[in-house]
């Protein structure tokens, strides 16, 4: 997986330069053009641009990826490039450490600037520290701009007296009082710049296949799929438009969060959790959207957070991670329950390979190892099960499952969810009296089980 890519040479970086000082812009997450506060201050450095990539073998969530969400990535980045074409640019990808690959680009491309998105997660912190420094030795400006979340999740945790707030209602009352967050940025304007290329780009710098990267598909159905989630910028936002239809569709009828209170198990796939995990569609463009509708429909009617409740999750397990490096685990975690989990190898493999002999359960876990995507209320379903449902397993075991095959699995809300779901943090009063049955609750969701079949 994301291991294969470290072992590759950096492509050289031999391109003919104008000379004049050049801008970095380098994309990890926030791959996309649109609402790119930090592409935007690159261009406006003027001269020679050049945006990159840089497979380092973690990037993106790129060690822990299996087939689709690798897939979905590479669609990513092939969307961006062609994206990137429209105004006479490339975008450059390199393999290897990030601080030796930009030490060498800021001397070969005369570098006066890098800019990139902020990556809160603090998996990310060491990296991007290492970045800074090496800007500041080299007398690069460097520019980090916060895009991937709808606030700086530093800014909550100040306003909060200096600690995170430990339930999702709390987190509510800290955001309200910190404002609303920033409105979507302008879109870019390539007309200062200059993009660089090689001639050969394709051979020196172009995206990799999947086959280059080691990544191989572990069964026929993953090639095969019934539904074909598809990455990149352009799908996220054809998928944004739809969606937004169907929200309004909501609102006009007094509802909110359709694809929660209605779930289709078998309807096309048009969730756009993947590409806002990777930054194909802007937090803040969802967010300002749905709040816009709302009250352009309901004027008569206040806005309340659940319009826009599912963003407002994920910006709370965010903020929750940030300064907690053993968010994912249960040890050292200061927010999660020390459960004395049932340790079962068999049963965890066999809830992992859908085979646990409970169809709603097994066709489930099948779709998520084939598709990489299932519905939220699907996850709830199966994550109960392992958990303090049925076989009291750890969820720090569920978690590495989902982080393998799901295509919008992050290192936060992931970790985050699993924990929810386990009662082991985020509750006032940390109990857990519901759980899914998973025999009613199947028949309930998928109840002439289409889904199942």
């Amino acid at each position: 997986m994301g291991e294969s890519s470290k072992s590759m040479p950096p492509a050289s970086s031999t391109v003919e330069s104008s000379g004049r000082p050049a801008s970095i812009h380098w994309f990890r997450h926030g791959l996309r053009l649109h609402d790119n506060p930090a592409l935007i201050e690159a261009l406006e450095f003027g001269g020679d641009f050049y945006p990159i990539f840089i497979f380092d073998g973690e990037v993106a969530g790129t060690k822990t990826a299996a087939y689709n969400r690798m897939r979905f990535l590479i669609e990513s980045l092939e969307d961006l490039d062609e994206s990137l074409k429209k105004h006479g640019g490339r975008l450059y990808i390199f393999h290897g450490d990030p601080i030796k690959i930009l030490s060498k680009l800021f001397k070969e491309w005369s570098v006066g600037k890098l800019t990139f998105e902020q990556d809160p997660e603090p998996v990310w912190t060491s990296r991007d520290n290492a970045v800074k420094k090496l800007c500041e030795d080299s007398d690069v400006d460097c520019v980090e701009k916060i895009s991937h979340t709808l606030w700086d999740p530093k800014a909550i945790i100040e306003n909060n007296g200096g600690c995170p707030p430990l339930t999702y209602m709390l987190f509510n009352q800290v955001a309200k009082m910190v404002g609303d967050p920033p409105r979507t940025c302008a879109d870019p304007d390539f007309t200062k710049v200059t993009m660089p290329m090689s001639d050969n780009h394709n051979d020196k710098f172009g995206i990799p296949s999947l086959e280059k990267l080691g990544v191989m598909p572990e069964c026929v159905e993953q090639n095969d799929r019934i539904n074909n989630w598809k990455g990149g910028e352009t799908q996220a936002l054809r998928l944004f438009e739809h969606r937004l239809k169907v929200e309004e569709m909501a609102f006009s009828c007094g509802s909110v969060m359709p694809n929660q209170s209605y779930p289709d198990l078998l309807g096309p796939p048009l969730s756009m959790s993947a590409h806002l995990r990777f930054g194909c569609l802007s937090i803040r463009k969802l967010y300002w959207a749905l709040r816009d509708a709302f009250t352009k429909i309901n004027a008569d009617r206040p806005f309340t957070v659940s319009v826009v409740g599912q963003v407002m999750w994920r910006e709370y397990f965010y903020t929750m991670s940030v300064n907690n490096i053993n968010y994912n685990k249960m040890a050292d975690n200061p927010i999660c329950l020390n459960i004395p989990w049932y340790k079962d190898e068999e049963k965890l493999k066999k809830w992992e390979d859908g085979e646990t002999g409970y169809p709603w359960i097994d066709a489930i876990m099948k779709q998520l190892k084939h598709e990489g995507w299932i519905h939220h209320v699907a996850r709830h379903a199966v994550s109960t099960f392992l958990t303090r449902g049925d076989l009291w397993i750890s969820w720090e075991d569920g978690l590495k499952v989902f982080d393998k095959y799901l295509l919008d699995a992050d290192w936060s809300v992931c970790s985050g969810n699993w924990m929810w779901m386990s009662s082991s943090a985020f509750e006032k009063v940390l109990s857990c009296p519901k759980c899914f049955c998973p025999v009613r609750y199947g028949r309930k969701m998928d109840p002439n089980g289409e889904y199942i079949k």
